[in-house]
């Protein structure tokens, strides 16, 4: 009988399988983060954005008579906590609440009066004041301003009250209903105030007159080039973040904040060019939009930095939620707070997002006023990283603190091992502190692993 053994192919399966099977396992771990991405993204772009509807939007009647009051009285009761109608005395305090943005509509009734309160309400009624901005033109409205004029005269446009109609053109000197609006602070509440108040003069038998007290500027007609301006410093600043943290690990806390500092101010330079003399957004203030946009950056990118000590390769997903889901949605380039839920509209208030997004509206269209305070809140979000920065420098002192001893702990057990195990003419031609030809075999797997993982982070970061 045959002593001769068959080679088991099994066993030699078996080290191929194990591979594939922690190929698959890290492929796996590596999918949680577009997964949650997924999640992340669609939880708060659809919930800052699928259903926009008016909460609390301020408008105004203009007039001090009884006929203002019904008016005005008549669409908030209508509006069921949509809009917060008021009345102002006159057009010239129209004007300065709107500058203000203190409202976002104004109705200048016209001399001759209203048709009374109950036309009023029937009009409302025909409006659905709370329906979606996009579905405005249903309700016949008049012609949205659509020419361009410096940014210190105001557009002005009519037209006849559409389908909710019955007005037909003015006579000629017969006065006219006029509504003041402010594109430059929203073009998407300017356009839903018109909704509302189009049906309005229709019933008065009149034409709408559209008069833009803030027109933005003639490249930017929509108002929301600053939204998309944001979008790309975002880009600029939170990828940076990852380049930072994983191919500078090596480097010193302070040099990597350095580098950060740097960053911003280019980026800031690259977001003003776009704003300027590329794509003319703003026809004036660039060194004052210079200024937010490197504190903007720099925040974002001394936060992200300072959180990479101890996120790893989560950083990406981690300044993803704070820089994009949650500040893109809450920055008011689309939506203002008015038209958006409780919790957008709360960020809104004190987010970086809506902070730059606000101050260069204020600094460009409105003459500085409210800029303070959307400089302040940039200034906190700049502080708030120098904190992170802090916090990260003494984590990181202490982490180095440990591995040092533990080195030498680990030295001098082996140390110990040796000395109790190889006799003493053996141990005598061993250089001192040397731990055979495998010692350095250690931190050589740990330094192949920690740049396969920079490498992975940063393809991360790349993808996103």
């Amino acid at each position: 009988m045959s002593t001769v053994r068959r080679p088991d192919h099994r066993s030699a399966r078996r080290p191929a399988r194990a591979a594939h099977a922690n190929g698959l396992r890290h492929v796996l771990t590596h999918l949680i983060t577009p997964l949650l991405m997924c999640i992340g993204m669609g939880l708060a772009y659809l919930g800052a954005f699928a259903h926009p509807a008016p909460h609390h939007l301020p408008v105004a009647v203009v007039g001090s008579g009884r006929s203002a009051q019904l008016l005005a009285q008549s669409i908030n009761d209508k509006a069921g906590g949509g809009l917060e109608v008021r009345t102002v005395g006159d057009r010239a305090a129209a004007v300065d609440r709107l500058t203000h943005q203190d409202i976002f509509g104004a109705y200048v009734i016209p001399a001759k009066g209203a048709k009374g309160a109950k036309g009023a309400s029937d009009a409302v009624d025909a409006s659905g004041s709370e329906g979606a901005p996009g579905r405005a033109g249903r309700s016949g409205e008049a012609g949205a301003p659509s020419g361009s004029g410096g940014s210190s005269t105001s557009r002005t446009s009519s037209g006849s009250a559409g389908r909710d109609g019955g007005g037909g053109a003015a006579r000629p000197g017969k006065p006219v209903p006029e509504l003041l609006v402010a594109t430059a602070g929203s073009d998407t509440s300017a356009t839903v105030v018109q909704k509302v108040f189009t049906p309005i003069a229709a019933q008065q038998g009149a034409p709408l007159k559209v008069t833009d007290v803030a027109p933005t500027a003639e490249d930017d007609p929509t108002g929301q080039g600053v939204f998309f301006l944001l979008v790309a410093i975002s880009i600029g600043s939170y990828a940076s973040v990852a380049v930072i943290g994983g191919a500078g690990a090596v480097l010193a806390l302070r040099l990597r904040t350095a580098l950060a500092i740097g960053t911003s101010f280019v980026v800031g330079l690259i977001g003003t060019a776009f704003a300027g003399p590329v794509f003319h957004l703003v026809d004036r203030g660039l060194v004052g939009l210079w200024g937010m946009a490197w504190l903007y950056s720099a925040g974002v990118l001394l936060i992200g930095t300072g959180l990479h000590t101890f996120l790893k390769r989560w950083t990406t997903l981690g300044v993803m939620t704070l820089f994009v889901m949650l500040n893109f949605t809450s920055s008011g380039g689309i939506f203002r707070p008015e038209m958006q839920n409780g919790f957008f509209a709360a960020l809104h208030s004190f987010w970086n997002g809506a902070g730059f997004v606000e101050g260069v509206r204020s600094h460009v269209y409105f003459a500085g006023y409210g800029l303070a305070g959307h400089v302040w809140t940039l200034v906190g979000w700049l502080v708030a990283g120098l904190v992170v920065i802090g916090v990260a420098a003494s984590a990181e002192k202490r982490r180095r603190t440990a591995e040092a001893e533990a080195a030498a702990h680990a030295a001098a057990v082996a140390a110990a091992a040796v000395a109790a195990t190889v006799p003493e003419p053996a141990r005598s031609g061993r250089p001192a502190g040397g731990a055979g030809p495998g010692a350095g075999h250690g931190s050589a797997h740990a330094a192949a692993a920690l740049e396969e993982e920079m490498e992975e982070e940063l393809e991360e970061a790349v993808g996103v």
